[in-house]
């Protein structure tokens, strides 16, 4: 099995090429990785291939596309605020790049007489969404972005719908969570203090408040985030009946209860470090996000996250906090 990661450098990247590599993909113990990326830290995944590139440039999807990839894990963009601020950015990284992909893997559907059709898991957002929002959002919820990133998203879950319709690909797209704690350093993420007021005290630091402590959202821990990339991979998409968008589960929580949960397991001590600095850029932003989800259809087809807050402050410490 050949397995292809676009954004493979980042942090889901990583912790999926390092998953991948330990338990294997779809039954395959030993599959052949190819991660694509514009950087890769040192001590990165060894892979069997990591490629440099940007996937904004001209020739790069037919050349991945060339390599034939069983799997194609579609992690690639920037982030929230820098695609608000920077629009033309946004659609040039978060939309272009996903049309000229997905037209150099229907070349080699095409060129195969319809042999070869990948799966591609596409990392969508609740960003697709729009207020003004139900208490829980449901399957049946209109998507509605109220954000350039979250239009971008919007589109590239329609082109690979289409695409996955006309039998080109067979592709699924996953409506994150907020991934949440981030290890590493503050992103441009708007919703990066969900993992800085969690991130920064656990590791002696101050953080940044933005928002009010009233402020509820939806989350889901990076090992949750691999488990639902690893399980799109492997799902029958048979069973989605045409409609290949999912939203996935995750915690439902306010900021108050994030900090409670830093309390439990940290103290006060770490909680003191948690200043508030309201930002009303951000506060815009985030209040045109959902806060709450009832993913009746991803948990029948077995996706699974994270029990409550305090787990993903947990899994935080467990797998990155006293990492070198």
């Amino acid at each position: 099995m050949k397995i292809l990661i676009l954004g493979g450098g980042g942090m889901v990247g990583q912790k999926l090429a390092h998953h991948i590599l330990e338990h294997g993909l779809n039954g395959e113990p030993d599959p052949y990785i190819i991660s694509h990326d514009i950087g890769f830290a040192p001590g990165s995944a060894q892979v069997a291939e990591q490629r440099l590139g940007n996937l904004s440039d001209a020739g790069v999807h037919q050349a991945l596309a060339a390599e034939r990839p069983d799997v194609i894990f579609h992690l690639a963009s920037i982030v929230s605020g820098e695609a608000e601020t920077n629009f033309d950015l946004g659609w040039n990284v978060n939309m272009h790049p996903t049309w000229a992909l997905l037209e150099a893997l229907r070349a080699q559907h095409l060129a195969t007489t319809g042999a070869y059709r990948p799966r591609l898991v596409f990392t969508s957002s609740i960003a697709v969404f729009g207020g003004p929002f139900p208490d829980k959002i449901t399957d049946e919820f209109l998507s509605a972005p109220q954000t350039s990133y979250g239009a971008q998203k919007t589109i590239c879950e329609a082109m690979i719908s289409d695409f996955s319709r006309k039998g080109f690909i067979d592709g699924v797209s996953i409506r994150l969570p907020t991934i949440c704690v981030r290890p590493g350093k503050a992103n441009l993420a708007a919703s990066s203090f969900f993992s800085g007021i969690i991130r920064e005290p656990l590791n002696g630091k101050p953080a940044v408040l933005p928002v009010p402590t009233d402020v509820r959202h939806w989350h889901a821990s990076p090992r949750s985030a691999v488990g639902f990339l690893t399980h799109a991979a492997a799902l029958d998409t048979e069973l989605l009946k045409g409609r290949r968008a999912l939203n996935l589960p995750g915690v439902s929580c306010t900021v108050a209860e994030q900090i409670e949960a830093l309390r439990e397991v940290a103290g006060d001590k770490a909680v003191a470090l948690i200043q508030p600095k309201p930002d009303s850029a951000i506060q815009k932003i985030v209040a045109g996000w959902p806060r709450d989800f009832a993913p009746q259809r991803a948990l029948e087809l077995g996706f699974r996250a994270d029990r409550d807050f305090r787990s993903i402050v947990q899994a935080y410490i467990e797998d990155d906090l006293r990492a070198p």
